[in-house]
């Protein structure tokens, strides 16, 4: 018998051939082939952006290897193009871009919706990683990283957003309403647009109106099994927050602060 001529390996990002799916008469064929795209449908999608093709093409490696549908681009205007494209779930974004930054990439996106936001920095110092995050990315791993600690992060980023979109749960307290399966928020009516990370953040704090939760509390409740991170990120959440609900941010009545301790939303009943 005549040995199978090698296949090259197809990445998961490549359209299947008609040819590749079994063929079986047509009366089975339909449930077969929306089947098939069901299973295709839940492949998450991820764009990964960097200026330097071998991190690009390491990370999509793994990505791929991980079971992700995996889009990359090389600068900021292409990044744009691509998310306003081809709607990912969540960006992988390098900082340190030419041109348009990956701080001005993620000023627009944050301004043109909610994408989970991962960023890339060669920088350590933690100033600029606050403001990424205040700008509303969801998390950051630092240059040189490993590519496996990467991929546990995406997982962990989009575990939190499904985890804020659990069905079947409303919380109300006083004029505050969160619908937790659509992750909205409305205050005395108003609707309000939050990220992940922000409405997770809000939900954790809104179920226990009045108890205090420390920086550690609420960063468990948020980055889970992240294998790096640090409280300060929660007060750059926390000001996101601030300026998205309280009608002045300076002296907030929704979120307050629990000097030497750590945060607490505000008990309507007191």
């Amino acid at each position: 018998m005549e040995p199978c001529p090698h296949k090259a390996p197809r990445r998961i990002n490549q359209e299947p051939r008609r040819s590749d799916l079994p063929s079986l008469p047509s009366e089975a064929e339909s449930p077969l082939r929306l089947n098939f795209l069901h299973r295709m449908a839940l492949v998450k999608t991820i764009l990964v952006v960097d200026d330097e093709p071998q991190i690009v093409t390491l990370v999509r490696d793994y990505l791929e290897h991980g079971g992700f549908k995996v889009f990359t681009a090389s600068d900021g205007p292409s990044a744009l193009r691509t998310a306003s494209t081809q709607h990912p779930d969540l960006v992988v974004l390098d900082l340190g871009l030419p041109g348009i930054d990956g701080i001005d990439v993620t000023r627009s996106l944050r301004r043109n919706g909610t994408v989970p936001i991962i960023m890339l920095t060669a920088r350590t110092d933690e100033a600029d990683k606050l403001v990424g995050l205040e700008l509303g990315a969801d998390d950051y791993v630092t240059k040189p990283f490993s590519p496996k600690e990467l991929v546990a992060r995406v997982r962990s980023v989009l575990r939190r957003t499904e985890a804020a979109k659990a069905p079947g749960d409303v919380i109300r307290v006083g004029d505050v309403e969160l619908i937790v399966p659509s992750m909205e928020l409305t205050i005395a009516g108003r609707r309000i647009e939050l990220t992940p990370t922000e409405f997770q953040l809000l939900a954790t704090m809104a179920r226990q109106p009045g108890r205090v939760f420390s920086r550690a509390q609420l960063l468990n409740a948020v980055h889970g099994d992240a294998l790096e991170a640090f409280e300060r990120a929660i007060d750059a959440h926390i000001k996101n927050l601030r300026r998205k609900i309280e009608p002045d941010p300076h002296n907030p009545q929704y979120l307050l602060t629990v000097f030497g301790v750590g945060y607490r939303f505000t008990d309507a009943r007191r």
